[in-house]
């Protein structure tokens, strides 16, 4: 069996969450000002801002809770994937040494909003970026748009190009996990959903047979609202993000959601410190991954 198909099965029916890795350029000081780096550590937009972060990841992914018994996947940008953690690729040792699946962001950020949503931005470097994911033993890729308003035309638009880069994801040999996410604090959030779930089970239908895909959803206002997709054949996972919400909230919401398990991001750096001893920081590394894991297992 290929890492690739064993990767997937993991992906597929292991029990856990997803662990969201991937702050990039723009939301990065925003995730080391939480974590508590000092801001006279690095400066922003530099090396020393890259190096940073990856030292936070490098703390997180080392912890002995930070493992495949309870994470299936972790998502990570670029930058990460082409740093090293104890000697190895970052993917490497989360694959090799940790039993997770590693998957790659692979946006470069949002359009300006029309028709109450943002697409993504165009990709010009997609291919190359893919392949050199590919030759890494990633598995997988995620790639985020937003929907603001209920409004059809525009979220007919974004899963539509999702799952158009989607297929150029999967002929690449990678598994895209397509991610429509919500604005949680929409007026018109419980109607985005329903429109959105239609459009998505369309797009799964339009599949081949060989390709599938998984998706990333913001927890719904309606318990049970995402069961056809996880229901679906060629859907491998639905997984969520906070997307705003604290931990406990999100955990809550999660545990009502039958088959649907966490991504989160922020979530998951809540209550990790800088200027904690190790044993502090493994200590609450621990309990942030118990918890999510217990919501993600129902």
């Amino acid at each position: 069996m290929s890492n690739f198909d064993k990767m997937m099965e993991k992906a597929a029916k292991g029990d856990g969450f997803l662990a969201a890795l991937d702050q990039s350029g723009g939301s990065t000081p925003k995730a080391l000002t939480a974590y508590g780096v000092p801001e006279d550590k690095y400066v922003k937009g530099e090396e020393s801002m890259y190096e940073m972060v990856h030292e936070m990841r490098t703390r997180m992914i080392t912890t002995p809770a930070f493992s495949g018994d309870k994470i299936i996947g972790a998502i990570l940008f670029e930058n990460t994937m082409d740093r090293e953690i104890e000697g190895l690729p970052t993917g490497q040792f989360l694959w090799e040494k940790k039993g997770i699946v590693p998957f790659i962001k692979c946006d470069k950020g949002l359009a300006e909003e029309e028709d109450g949503v943002q697409i993504m931005k165009p990709m010009p470097g997609l291919d190359e970026l893919l392949k050199k994911s590919k030759a890494k033993d990633m598995f997988g890729t995620k790639m985020r748009s937003v929907i603001k308003k209920a409004n059809t035309v525009g979220i007919k638009k974004i899963v539509d190009q999702q799952f158009e880069v989607g297929k150029q994801i999967i002929a690449a040999g990678l598994c895209p996990i397509l991610e429509p996410e919500v604005d949680i604090t929409s007026p018109e959030k419980e109607q985005i959903e329903d429109i959105l779930v239609e459009e998505l089970l369309k797009g799964l239908d339009a599949l081949g047979d060989d390709e599938k895909i998984m998706i990333k959803l913001s927890l719904p206002t309606k318990v049970n609202l995402y069961k056809p997709l996880i229901d679906h054949p060629k859907c491998v996972r639905v997984v969520a993000l906070s997307g705003g919400y604290s931990r406990e909230e999100a955990n809550e919401i999660l545990a009502k959601q039958e088959g649907m398990i966490a991504s989160f991001s922020r979530a998951i750096l809540e209550g990790l410190g800088y200027g904690q001893t190790d044993e502090e920081f493994d200590k609450t590394m621990a309990s942030t991954v118990e918890c999510i894991y217990k919501a993600s297992c129902t």
